[in-house]
C-alpha cells in the first residue's frame, strides 16, 4: 500500500486538471488511477478523427479559472496538448487501473483497484465521466419485466428469492457473491470459464460455488426473457427454460451513480448532493467533471477542478501540507 496526499479516480480531462491543480499548490504526491489503458478514454474513443474540441456551451465560452485552458482545436491537437501537460507536470498517471473500492478509515481513504493496487490518501477526487453506462443485451427485455431485471444492485434487499446473475467479469462475480448470502444464485456465462477475474473475486466465485451457495452455468447463452406468473421466464440457446425471481445483468460497464452510491455519496434526483466546491456527504470526497459541472464542456471540467482544489486547502490543508 502506497501513502499519497490525494487519489485522484479518472484520468480525463477533469482528471488530469484536478492533479495540475494540487501540484500548483504544492499538494504532493498526487497519484491518477485511470481505468482505461490510455488517457481521456472518452474523447479517444468516442470523437472521430478530426472532430473539433470546443470550449464553448451553447455559443457561451466558458472562461477559465485554473491552470488549464485551451482554445477549439482537433481531437488530435487537444490529445496532444494533455499529453503534454503530464509530461510538463510530471503527473503519476496509472493507467489499466480500474478503481473497484473507497473505504473510509479513520481521517483518509483506502483505494484499491481490480489489479492489487492500493492507496491510502487524505483526501480522493473522484473524475470518472457520465459515458459509462450499463452494457445491455442485444434481445429486448419486455416492459412488464421491468420491477424484475436490474444492471445494478437494488437500494432495497432483497432475501430468500432465485437469482440469475448474467455475466463473467469482476462485477458479476461480486454481485453473485453478495446476493448469494440470501438468496439462491446461478451465474449465466457464456464462455466455459472466466479469463478476466481478479484473484479476489475468482477465488470468492470459486468458494462460493463449492459451498454451494451460487450455481456456476458456465457457457450458458440467453435467448429472451419473457414475463412468468411469479417471476421472469430465461430461455436458454441449449433449449432450457428456467424460472428466476429476479435476473441482473452485469454484462461491463457502470455506471457512475451505482459506483458512487457504494461510496457511500448520496443522491437526489440521480444527481449527487455536493456543496459549492463538489465535496459530497463523504467528508473528503470531492467530484468534479462531468459529475458536477451544469455546462457540458472540457473548460468547465478543468474549471470544477480548481473550484474543488480551493474547496480542499480550505477544509483538509492541515493534513495535506
Amino acid at each position: 500500500m502506497e501513502e499519497v496526499k490525494i487519489v485522484v479516480v479518472g484520468g480525463g480531462p477533469a482528471g488530469i486538471a484536478a492533479a495540475v491543480e494540487a501540484k500548483k499548490v504544492n499538494i504532493q504526491p498526487v497519484v491518477v488511477l485511470e481505468k482505461a489503458k490510455h488517457v481521456c478514454d472518452t474523447i479517444v474513443t468516442l470523437y472521430h478523427e478530426g472532430k473539433r474540441v470546443d470550449p464553448v456551451f451553447r455559443k457561451v465560452k466558458v472562461e477559465p479559472i485554473g491552470a488549464l485552458s485551451f482554445d477549439t482545436e482537433s481531437r488530435e491537437e487537444f490529445l496532444k496538448r494533455m499529453e503534454h501537460v503530464i509530461q510538463q507536470e510530471g503527473l503519476v498517471i496509472h493507467t489499466g487501473q480500474e478503481v473497484n473500492k473507497i473505504t473510509r478509515q479513520g481521517d483518509s481513504f483506502l483505494v484499491s483497484t481490480s489489479r492489487g493496487m492500493q492507496f491510502q490518501a487524505g483526501v480522493v477526487v473522484v473524475a470518472i465521466g457520465v459515458f459509462g453506462k450499463p452494457v445491455k443485451p442485444a434481445y429486448p427485455i419486455p416492459a412488464a419485466l421491468k420491477d424484475r431485471v436490474f444492471f445494478s444492485l437494488p437500494k432495497t434487499p432483497i432475501t430468500g428469492e432465485k437469482v440469475l446473475v448474467v455475466g463473467g467479469g469482476d462485477t458479476a462475480a461480486e454481485t453473485a457473491c453478495f446476493l448469494a448470502e440470501h438468496n439462491k444464485v446461478c451465474l449465466s456465462y457464456r464462455r466455459p470459464e472466466f479469463f478476466r477475474l481478479n484473484e479476489i473475486n475468482a477465488c470468492n466465485i470459486k468458494g462460493c460455488s463449492a459451498k454451494g451457495v451460487v450455481e456456476l452455468m458456465m457457457a450458458t447463452d440467453i435467448e429472451d426473457l419473457e414475463p412468468a406468473e411469479n417471476g421472469v421466464l430465461v430461455k436458454f440457446k441449449d433449449g432450457r427454460n428456467m424460472e428466476f425471481d429476479r435476473v441482473f445483468y452485469c454484462l461491463g460497464g457502470s455506471t457512475p451513480q451505482a459506483f458512487l452510491e457504494g461510496c457511500g455519496v448520496e443522491f437526489q434526483d440521480n444527481r449527487p448532493v455536493i456543496g459549492p466546491d463538489g465535496e459530497t456527504n463523504v467528508k473528503g470526497l470531492f467530484l468534479v467533471g462531468d459529475l458536477v459541472a451544469k455546462t457540458g464542456t472540457i473548460m468547465a471540467a478543468f474549471n470544477s477542478a480548481k473550484t474543488a482544489m480551493d474547496g480542499i486547502r480550505a477544509k483538509y490543508g492541515a493534513r495535506l501540507y
